[in-house]
């Protein structure tokens, strides 16, 4: 049977475009992808009963889609009318009273926060309307973010420093980014692991016995990826130097060196002051990055792919195990280098920590800490 036609529902691209993505998707709610829909068949000059009878709807509210489309444009697809819909069962002031304690109250228990069970018993509604306002007004009282902001008085020209040594390095020089992952464990479990099998994952004993600790350093070139790795047995300041001096051997003698690290004291000890001094080292230049800010240094990103690749569900019965293990899986990394490339500018950063800094004088203010 041939369609019934219509005058086709004017629309121009960009709208057509935004109708036919949101009539595609399975997130958005079911009466904003069935207006779509019916609105694009509109849009193709079908007519009024052909598009109620395909969408499974009136005439009527076909009608008042392409209405409010004609009006509104894309803004009012799915949108529901002040007045209409379905009304709460809710007594008034409910979801409000909800929301408010959320965020303003703790349970009398001293617990720090609302569980959907507490909370419903306080407010006198069950534990799911809890859940579903919660979930409305995207609240997750469970759960704390961490944070730290940096106290460093020259926070903003050493992030200037460092961002700029990621995003313009200099000519005729090599980029690092240094640090040590201090005390890493050679644990060994005290029971067999079971292999993974089809659905049912791999098993590891919590119980574990400890075979001593290694310090691992790494140099990241920011340019490619590579990474000059030891392991000692400490990261005092003489450590740090003879990897300096390591990094010293890996880079030719007419290219500078530029050292990313953070303020640990021994970066800063005597001895490596005094090996800098020298004119021989003329081509090195530290930079510092501002105090509790390790996130500026990249490789704390190949630390956290060692890790989580290799280190976290590992069993080593002694330290020289663990350090070959490390370098197995360094060299295998060497081999094929991915570097880390730094993309967040200056400016969103700092008006980022404004903002933070902004929200703790707030919040000191208001609890006169």
């Amino acid at each position: 049977m041939t369609p019934v036609t219509a005058p086709a529902l004017a629309m121009t691209d960009e709208q057509r475009a935004a109708l036919e993505k949101m009539a595609r998707s399975t997130t958005l709610g079911h009466r904003q992808v069935v207006q779509a829909r019916a609105l694009l068949l509109a849009g193709d000059g079908i007519g009024t009963n052909e598009v109620a009878r395909r969408c499974e709807t009136t005439n009527d509210s076909v009608r008042a889609w392409r209405r409010r489309f004609e009006s509104q444009g894309v803004d009012g697809v799915g949108k529901i009318a002040k007045g209409r819909g379905r009304k709460s069962w809710l007594p008034e002031g409910t979801v409000a009273a909800v929301v408010r304690d959320t965020l303003h109250e703790t349970p009398d228990d001293g617990s720090t926060n609302w569980s959907t069970r507490s909370l419903a018993e306080h407010v006198g509604v069950g534990k799911d309307t809890v859940a579903r306002i919660w979930r409305n007004h995207n609240l997750k009282p469970w759960k704390v973010d961490t944070f730290k902001i940096s106290t460093d008085p020259d926070f903003e020209a050493k992030l200037v420093d460092v961002v700029g040594l990621y995003l313009n390095p200099p000519e005729r020089a090599v980029v690092f980014s240094f640090d040590e992952k201090t005390q890493v464990q050679a644990l060994d479990r005290t029971q067999p692991s079971l292999p993974m099998t089809p659905g049912r994952a791999g098993t590891m004993t919590h119980d574990y016995k400890r075979n001593g600790t290694t310090d691992l350093f790494a140099a990241m070139n920011v340019g490619t990826g590579e990474v000059l790795y030891d392991t000692r047995s400490s990261h005092k300041a003489t450590d740090v130097l003879a990897f300096f001096k390591l990094i010293d051997l890996h880079v030719p003698r007419d290219l500078d060196v530029h050292v990313v690290l953070d303020n640990l004291s021994a970066h800063k000890a005597a001895p490596i002051r005094t090996w800098l001094e020298h004119p021989k080292r003329a081509r090195w230049h530290l930079h510092f990055t501002p105090t509790s800010s390790s996130w500026l240094n990249l490789v704390e990103g190949w630390f956290s792919i060692l890790t989580n690749r290799r280190l976290k569900n590992g069993t080593f019965s002694s330290v020289g195990q663990l350090e070959e293990a490390i370098g197995l899986w360094a060299e295998h990394w060497i081999d094929d280098p991915t570097p880390f490339i730094w993309k967040k500018p200056v400016d969103e950063i700092i008006a980022k920590v404004k903002r933070g800094r902004a929200s703790l004088t707030r919040v000191n203010s208001a609890t006169d800490h």
